[in-house]
């Protein structure tokens, strides 16, 4: 379980203008193997991957896809800590840049299978809020406190420049009552105040517009 967090920072600087490597292939690396508990470790009902993506000024063309990068994957309470321990927290994130959380097998993206189905609960943040707000939404998600069953594919904090935004991907977007329950064990976790609003969106919906958080439904209770 190495720590690839700070090979990422390099992306930051990317865009230097260099541009005799964009035509070359990488080699695909063979599948990793699961993740599996240590000894005495706590198993978590699921396996999860931590994965990161960042727009890149520098190479405009490059896909969503492409900009994906998965940091480590976890089985255990103790693995998901020394992870969490070693990456920076989303407030001090700078830019267009995305921390995703989403069970293994599944990327997250639009079209993977266990998504395009579904959709996913937006909250949006005012700065300064995101780190907490993620850490609390993460380990409610960690620890099952959704009780939806496999509802839940993943979690996804988005950095941007004038405001953060959370959401929260489930699988079955027409299944109206597990969606609101969903959302409402998302006002819990998070204590958010009684007049938040909140935003749902299908991935649907999103393929068709290629956008994450324009267009979207939006209820206040």
């Amino acid at each position: 379980m190495n720590n690839k967090f700070e090979a990422l920072k390099a992306e930051d600087s990317s865009g230097s203008g260099e541009e005799e490597n964009e035509n070359k292939q990488e080699p695909e690396s063979p599948p990793r193997p699961p993740p599996k508990p240590g000894p005495g470790e706590h198993p978590l009902q699921y396996n999860y991957g931590f994965w990161y993506s960042r727009k890149s000024q520098g190479h405009k063309t490059a896909s969503y896809d492409q900009n994906l990068k998965l940091i480590g994957t976890f089985a255990s309470v103790e693995q998901f800590w020394r992870h969490y321990c070693h990456i920076a927290r989303p407030s001090d994130l700078t830019g267009h840049t995305d921390y995703h959380l989403f069970k293994e097998g599944i990327r997250p993206m639009w079209e993977d299978s266990a998504n395009k189905n579904g959709g996913k609960w937006i909250i949006r943040l005012k700065k300064g809020l995101a780190s907490r707000c993620w850490e609390n939404l993460i380990l409610a998600m960690l620890g099952e406190q959704f009780m939806v069953g496999e509802e839940i594919c993943g979690a996804v904090i988005s950095i941007r420049y004038a405001e953060d935004i959370l959401s929260l991907w489930n699988r079955t977007a027409n299944d109206h009552t597990t969606t609101s329950r969903i959302r409402d064990t998302l006002k819990r976790v998070l204590n958010l105040p009684p007049n938040t609003i909140m935003e749902y969106k299908t991935h649907n919906d999103s393929m068709k517009d290629n956008s994450s958080f324009r267009n979207t439904d939006v209820f206040m209770r």
